[in-house]
């Protein structure tokens, strides 16, 4: 705490001797609605949906197998048979199983990797940006950290870094 502080007050006193072009953006709100967020989630949401749907009908001819099954060794005699017949049905559950969770698993590494990918081509974008429009500094902040206590209206570069960011990728 005592080092942020005193990096605040040397912030301050250089800030002071220099007039710094320093603005700030709204880092959660800049990832969360550019469209390229909204895209990859949109996508995301069509493969959880393929993916929720192929899970579905995979248990469904699952289940007609097991009552098939159980049909099947109500007119056996043999234990052993009946016993084989369940075993062979309980790995076959678990197969069903670790495929499903791994596919979501998948699906899950997915999405992280491309929207870990749309954060940093942001953050490229708005380093670029500060450096064509001549800032010095351009702070974020967000719900979760205050990094910015206060700051002039004027200074929030947050709306005009969504509608930049997006012109430039929709192109």
């Amino acid at each position: 705490m005592k080092k942020l502080s005193i990096a605040v007050l040397a912030l301050m006193v250089f800030t002071s001797c220099q007039k710094q072009k320093i603005a700030f953006l709204d880092n959660g709100k800049v990832i969360n609605q550019v469209e390229l967020k909204k895209a990859v989630e949109e996508k995301y949401k069509q493969k959880e949906a393929a993916l929720s749907q192929k899970t579905d009908s995979l248990k469904l001819a699952f289940q007609t197998e097991v009552q098939e099954a159980s049909t099947l060794a109500s007119k056996m005699k043999d234990q052993n048979k009946i016993q084989q017949l369940s075993q062979s049905f309980q790995q076959k559950e678990q197969m069903l199983s670790r495929q499903i969770q791994t596919e979501q698993q998948n699906l899950a590494n997915g999405y992280r990797t491309e929207i870990d990918s749309v954060i940093k081509t942001v953050k490229i974008f708005v380093k670029d940006y500060g450096k064509t429009k001549g800032y010095d500094y351009i702070l974020g902040t967000s719900d979760n950290t205050a990094s910015v206590m206060y700051a002039k209206e004027s200074t929030d570069l947050t709306e005009e870094i969504i509608k930049a960011f997006d012109a430039k990728n929709n192109k």
